[in-house]
């Protein structure tokens, strides 16, 4: 008896135990769920990075979503594309930056800072010893401890404006410098109203002969001391105005410890007047604390619109990273009048004009992923994106391939058109189409008339080759331009979508000439060795071919990554390969292999290389955008199971949310965008077209609000770190076969439902109707 009494108890405490630890774990999901999730974002993610070595070349920035300005701290010099390392240890202020990549570099650049006891304003001598430990870093508040001044620096962002907050020491010398930079600039300080005024003009390129970016700051103490200084480091003391190639700003005063100065910044690339318009109205009077709370709640609405569910903490700070970096690019370059009209400074005619203007991207990288992100998720912000285009195209003649903030000549292909084409076939509203159409035809049809930076035509803008293109149906490698396969695959892509609108148009003659041309990406292959190969112009391959080189007639890549580069009709290459099994073992092989690589035409191992031979993935370079989408190839060839493990793979293996947390160049948040959408489970293999490809989903439960009110869930409760295998699918309760998914499902909102396990299931999806869509199956 006495034994049962005591078994009994055992059983009852057990079961206490077993109700506490799930009370515990519950708790522990709620607190995850109910947490404020832009304080899961690590804006340092990506920033432990260097030219020889990419882990993401970014910097932190502290912005609302698509701010027309960013700040960050600096602790490289004015110039550097790499103003951030997360391995330095000194702080040379907070700039306004507009930097979408270090290889672009930033423009309309300025900073501000705070030393004390001697003046040291110089950039190499002001600069402050601090650590990561005394850092705070969210991407609506930025807080760091200037050892060498016993000063604490705060900035919380607004879209044209941002608030700073100095806590100083006691001290009878306290001084805060505002570092107009070199490339010309001008500063003027009024005492009486407590304020300095400006403009700064550096630039990397593409502005015109008027680009200024105009600022003013405002601050709540009277000045004590009014320095500036001239060119070449050159102190004025007590002068109050300057212009010159690089001037700046230096107003000093007493403080007592732990007093605090705030300074109120705001800029307009349009005036004077604009910039205090701008500050007047995106401040005004608010406290720091109401600048930083407004900053967060702007994050937590956009972050909001996809809930994440699941008990891995470091997978949801990693996916509200990428998301964040997702929602930076591209910037907005408008601003409001005084009549609150929206009007924009032209970075490619230098006039003032109505309506919107978006910069600071490259569509090379963000045409894969983070433009059809917008449509699924942002209609109306791509609708105001597209009048842009359309802006642009109407001042300056051709679409922006490259933006920063006018052209800059950087990158191959014509990736306007499917950006144009993903948003005009699903239905983004208010679309001039006709001037958008206009414009991708003749980047298909003209390189002529091109225009000019520093007196050099900027070969970016509209097709390099476009003439043998259409007359041979591929660029010939024998003809000094570079990188022609990848051009002729990148065309012929284009082509495909610019027949999807005119189709949808009506234009029957000009959608049976581009899908024709589509077809082009047919003219590089080789039997010999199933891959894309560069031709030349009497139609001879070239010769000899090294499948391993980089560059030559690719971009940033070799043979093994560009051969899948045809979006639009993967069943087509599938079968000049000789059908599905040779296709899934050419996929095999490339991740198979040891990562060599043939880096002869650059002369030294590029970063894109390094990053693709240190991950232990074979020659599949995820670091860089054309091999990205090749994972989902599996799922066309009945073999969706791998697409599954090697999805699981990198989600896992190359992403985290720390200073090292990517592969290579995040790039205006193309590589955030293919994590944010692969984690959901599927991705926009083929923008132009109405479907996703099925990954496989990496939380238990993932609900995205849809801008129409709708909402789509992805739940996999059975998701964990073994479970990446879906063994089977349901769509709104039904069961659903197909490897891929239809954008205007998501759209009507519902769920869909995966059952996952630690196996693989080679029967799902594998029939030939159950794969994605292909030109060929038409």
């Amino acid at each position: 008896m006495k034994g049962k009494l005591i078994w009994s108890c055992l059983i009852m405490i057990s079961i206490l135990s077993c109700k506490e630890q799930n009370i515990e774990k519950k708790e522990r999901k709620e607190a995850v769920l109910t947490q404020s999730l832009v304080d899961y974002v690590n804006p340092l993610m990506g920033t432990d990075s260097a030219f020889d070595l990419s882990n993401g070349n970014t910097y932190p920035a502290i912005a609302t979503p698509w701010a027309m300005n960013f700040w960050t701290p600096m602790t490289s010099k004015m110039g550097d594309g790499w103003t951030y390392k997360y391995d330095e240890n000194k702080i040379r202020g907070i700039k306004q930056t507009h930097q979408p990549s270090p290889w672009i570099n930033d423009y309309a650049a300025f900073s501000l800072m705070a030393v004390t006891g001697d003046l040291k304003y110089k950039e190499d001598e002001r600069a402050s010893w601090f650590s990561h430990k005394a850092e705070t870093v969210k991407p609506y508040h930025y807080k760091v401890y200037l050892a060498d001044y016993d000063v604490v620096v705060e900035v919380a962002p607004t879209e044209r404006a941002a608030h700073f907050k100095f806590t100083f020491p006691e001290n009878e010398q306290s001084y805060i410098i505002l570092d107009a930079f070199f490339k010309g600039s001008m500063v003027k300080i009024i005492p009486e109203e407590r304020k300095i005024i400006g403009y700064c003009r550096n630039n990397s390129g593409g502005v015109p002969e008027n680009f200024h970016n105009y600022f003013v700051a405002e601050f709540d103490k009277d000045f004590e001391v009014n320095h500036i200084w001239d060119d070449g480091w050159k102190l004025a003391e007590n002068s109050k105005e300057n212009e010159g190639e690089h001037v700046g700003a230096i107003i000093g005063f007493k403080t007592k410890k732990g007093e605090t100065v705030h300074v109120k910044v705001a800029s307009s690339f349009i005036s004077p007047e604009q910039a205090q318009l701008n500050l007047n109205r995106e401040i005004g009077n608010d406290t720091f604390q109401q600048t930083q709370i407004k900053a967060k709640k702007a994050w937590e609405k956009e972050l909001s619109r996809i809930k994440i569910e699941d008990d891995n903490l470091d997978h949801i700070k990693t996916f509200y990273s990428c998301l964040y970096r997702v929602l930076l690019f591209p910037r907005k370059f408008y601003e409001f009048n005084e009549k609150n009209e929206i009007v924009h400074y032209s970075p490619y005619n230098g006039k003032v004009l109505p309506g919107y203007m978006f910069t600071d991207n490259g569509f090379w990288d963000t045409f894969r992923a983070v433009f059809p992100f917008f449509n699924m998720m942002y209609p109306e912000l791509n609708s105001h994106i597209m009048e842009g285009l359309a802006n642009t195209y109407k001042e300056s003649g051709w679409l922006p391939e490259w933006a920063s903030p006018g052209h800059r000549d950087c990158m191959i292909g014509s990736n306007s058109a499917p950006i144009i084409a993903d948003a005009f076939l699903k239905g983004i509203p208010n679309i001039d189409i006709e001037t958008l159409f206009e414009a991708t035809l003749k980047n298909a049809t003209t390189s002529e008339g091109r225009p000019l930076s520093n007196g050099k035509e900027i070969r970016s803008v509209g097709r390099e080759g476009i003439t043998y293109y259409n007359k041979l149906g591929y660029v010939p490698y024998d003809v000094n331009i570079n990188e022609n396969a990848a051009r002729t695959l990148e065309y012929a892509y284009a082509d495909f979508t610019i027949a999807k609108i005119a189709e949808k148009q009506g234009k029957k003659d000009i959608a049976e000439t581009f899908y024709k041309r589509s077809k082009n990406y047919k003219n590089l292959f080789d039997p010999t060795t199933k891959l894309m190969r560069g031709k030349n112009k009497d139609g001879s391959f070239q010769s000899p071919f090294n499948p391993l080189k980089w560059g030559d007639a690719f971009t940033e890549g070799n043979s093994l990554h560009y051969t899948w580069s045809v979006f639009h009709d993967i069943e087509g290459l599938i079968q000049l390969m000789g059908g599905k099994s040779e296709f899934e073992k050419q996929l095999d092989y490339v991740f198979n292999m040891p990562p060599e690589f043939d880096a002869s035409y650059y002369g030294f191992t590029i970063h894109e290389i390094r990053e693709m031979q240190i991950v232990n993935m074979g020659n599949y370079a995820h670091g860089n955008q054309p091999i990205q989408h090749m994972i989902y190839l599996y799922n066309y060839a009945n073999a969706a199971y791998k697409t599954q493990e090697k999805i699981r793979e990198v989600l896992t293996k190359l992403y985290s949310a720390t200073p090292d947390g990517y592969c290579g160049d995040e790039d205006n948040g193309q590589t955030s965008a293919w994590y944010v959408f692969s984690a959901l489970g599927f991705y926009p293999v083929t923008p132009g077209v109405n479907q996703y490809v099925i990954g496989s989903p990496l939380f238990k439960k993932a609900t995205i609000a849809l801008e129409n009110g709708n909402e789509f869930v992805i739940s996999a409760p059975e998701n964990n770190k073994e479970n990446f295998y879906i063994q089977s699918a349901s769509l709104n309760r039904e069961t659903y076969h197909n490897s891929y998914l239809d954008y205007e499902v998501i759209q009507q909102g519902g769920r869909l439902d995966f059952k996952m396990a630690d196996t693989p299931n080679i029967e799902w999806a594998n029939s030939k109707e159950e794969v994605p869509y292909s030109l060929s199956k038409e």
